[in-house]
C-alpha cells in the first residue's frame, strides 16, 4: 500500500465478509482449483478516507475485537472446566470404589451383548424407516440417527433377525474408531452397522446408564485399548467385547452414580449450548463492526 493507505485499514477492509462473498461469487476454474480473477482484486475499489481517520477506525476495531478475543477466551475456558470436572468425577468414581462395588465379566452384568451382521447391508436411496446406524453415529455418549443409511423392510428384518434394538441398548465401536460409546435414545427401526457391538444391561442388577458410564471410564477403555489388534486399523475381536471386567455396587448406588454424573453432564452440555450461541454472537458481532467501519457508521461508541 502507499503512504496514504494504513496497512491495517487495508487488512480490514479486506476482511470484510462482503469482499469475500463478492471474490467467492467470481471465482472460476477447475473444480477443485477455482480462484478469484487477478482482474476482480486489481480493479476492487477501495475508499480511503484522511489517514488519520483510517487510524481511528483501525484502533476502534482493534480494541473492540481484542474484547471479543478476551470473551471468546474466557467463554471456551469455562467450557474447558466444566469437562474436565465431569471427566474427573467420572475417572473419580470409578477409581475410588466404596464399600459392595463387585467386579464381573461384563457379560454376567448383562442380558445381551449383540455383534452386528459381518457384512454390509444393502442401502436404498430414498429414505425408509428403516435405518442402519454406523460408527460414525456413535459420539459422545449418544447415539445420533439424524445421518444414517436406510435400507427396505425386507432387509432392516433380515439384519435383525438375532435381535431388535431397542431404546437403552449402549453401542459400542469396535473399529473406526475403537472405543466410542453411546446410548441409543429412540424408538425409530435402528439396526447396527459393521464393526458395533450392542450392551444390553440386566435391568434387574444393572443400570443401562451406569454401563454406558462405565464404559466411557479410563478403567473399560483402557481395557479396551489393550484388547486391540491389527497392525494397521486397530479394531477389537467380539469375544473380546464379552470379557471386559466391569466393577458395580448395588442397583440402588449405581442409580445414585448415575444421578450425580448426569447432573454434572448436564452442566456440561448447557455450558457447550450457551459457548456456541455465545461464540455465533461474537462471530456476528465482528461482521457488524468491519460493515459499520466501512459505511460511515463506526464510532468511538461502538469501542
Amino acid at each position: 500500500p502507499s503512504a496514504s493507505l494504513d496497512k491495517d485499514f487495508l487488512y480490514y477492509f479486506l476482511a470484510r465478509p462482503e469482499f469475500r462473498t463478492e471474490g467467492a461469487a467470481r471465482m472460476g476454474g477447475a473444480v477443485g482449483q477455482q480462484r478469484v480473477p487477478k482482474e476482480f482484486i486489481e480493479g476492487y475499489r477501495i475508499p480511503v478516507p484522511p489517514l488519520a481517520e483510517q487510524q481511528r477506525i483501525v484502533g476502534v476495531l482493534d480494541e473492540a475485537f481484542e474484547g471479543i478475543a478476551t470473551a471468546k477466551a474466557n467463554a471456551e475456558k469455562n467450557l474447558q472446566n466444566a469437562r474436565a470436572l465431569f471427566e474427573s468425577h467420572l475417572q473419580s468414581v470409578f477409581t475410588q470404589r466404596g464399600p459392595g462395588w463387585v467386579e464381573k465379566r461384563i457379560e454376567e452384568w448383562c442380558d445381551s451383548i449383540m455383534d452386528c451382521v459381518n457384512k454390509t447391508a444393502p442401502v436404498v436411496e430414498d429414505p425408509t424407516p428403516f435405518k442402519m446406524i454406523r460408527t460414525t453415529n456413535v459420539r459422545n455418549g449418544r447415539v445420533d440417527v439424524s445421518t444414517v443409511r436406510f435400507v427396505t423392510e425386507e432387509t432392516y428384518r433380515v439384519w435383525t433377525r438375532r435381535q431388535i434394538p431397542q431404546k437403552g441398548d449402549v453401542i459400542l465401536t469396535r473399529e473406526a474408531p475403537m472405543g466410542e460409546v453411546g446410548m441409543l435414545l429412540t424408538d425409530d427401526k435402528v439396526f447396527l452397522g459393521q464393526r458395533l457391538v450392542s450392551y444390553r444391561a440386566d435391568s434387574a442388577k444393572f443400570d443401562n446408564q451406569f454401563l454406558l458410564f462405565a464404559l466411557q471410564s479410563g478403567d473399560l477403555q483402557g481395557q479396551i485399548h489393550a484388547k486391540a489388534s491389527g497392525s494397521t486399523v486397530q479394531h477389537m475381536r467380539v469375544p473380546d467385547t464379552k470379557n471386559l471386567l466391569l466393577a458395580a455396587p448395588p442397583l440402588a448406588k449405581q442409580r445414585q452414580v448415575v444421578a450425580q454424573l448426569v447432573s454434572l453432564h448436564e452442566e456440561t452440555q448447557r455450558l457447550a449450548r450457551l459457548y456456541e450461541r455465545k461464540h455465533a454472537a461474537l462471530e456476528a458481532l465482528k461482521k457488524s463492526l468491519l460493515h459499520q467501519a466501512f459505511t460511515g457508521q463506526l464510532t468511538m461508541d461502538n469501542g
